[in-house]
């Protein structure tokens, strides 16, 4: 069932969303070569406690940390450890939630660590335009397949593959809820949108194909052609009328 919240269930989602967008900022910063997943990690979750939230990616369904750290041809879902050293020319994805009074709020980003060659950093900002061009089409009375439709469309044209087996999802008093927001799709298909929807609008886009593989500790999952991947995902609210609002990008004004 699609959750409609409602104004004050929408504030409480602001707050959340903004919580968020001020950790993701800080964990950017720290993002550097010789740096540990496991440090960054830990990092989130002092800066999410402290804030008086809870990690909601840590326990569940097992999972063992508070943010995913996906690093090259890792899609998404990569397990922070003191083991995994970033190396300067490789990009990450950090993957991060957290509950505030209740309400969830769900954010990710690509980026390089140190300098990156010019077709890593082409993927990622495709990935964020694909993000932006998805989030254009979640407009009242459209439909989720309008979202997917949108990135697949602009992905392709730059020769890249939507990764198919991930999808985005609804979002609020849980981190999944329906509906499933996949990055692909025809337009017209699917639930359709309504204002105080709240999704979770996440392109996964691959250098190569869409094939993806899971590894073995039930959690990361990587291209099955060990090409780059960029993750790129905010919280989003639909609007009555107009384009939607980001609730994980605060003061995003749409041009």
């Amino acid at each position: 069932m699609i959750s409609i919240k409602n104004d004050a269930q929408l504030d409480k989602m602001r707050d959340a969303g903004k919580l968020l967008h001020e950790i993701m900022g800080k964990l950017r910063e720290v993002i550097r070569p010789g740096e540990t997943t496991a440090a960054i990690d830990a990092y989130a979750e002092e800066l999410i406690h402290r804030a008086g939230a809870i990690p909601s990616f840590l326990n569940y369904r097992g999972f063992p940390a508070s943010i995913c750290a996906s690093v090259d041809d890792e899609v998404v879902h990569g397990i922070p450890t003191e083991g995994q050293v970033l190396q300067e020319g490789s990009i990450l994805s950090i993957d991060c939630g957290l509950i505030l009074d209740g309400w969830h709020a769900d954010s990710a980003f690509t980026v390089g660590v140190g300098v990156i060659s010019p077709q890593n950093q082409k993927l990622i900002e495709v990935t964020e335009e694909c993000f932006f061009a998805g989030v254009r089409a979640a407009i009242n009375g459209g439909r989720i397949g309008d979202i997917g439709h949108a990135v697949q469309t602009l992905a392709e044209a730059y020769g890249y593959g939507v990764i198919r087996d991930l999808t985005g999802h609804g979002i609020g008093r849980s981190m999944h809820e329906d509906p499933s927001v996949p990055n692909f799709g025809e337009p017209g298909r699917g639930a359709r949108l309504r204002p105080g929807m709240t999704l979770a609008v996440e392109p996964m886009i691959s250098m190569g194909n869409w094939q993806v593989k899971e590894m073995d500790d039930g959690w990361t999952i990587k291209t099955v052609d060990g090409s780059p991947c960029a993750h790129y995902e905010h919280t989003i609210a639909v609007n009555e009328d107009g384009l939607p609002e980001i609730l994980t990008l605060p003061g995003f004004i749409w041009a």
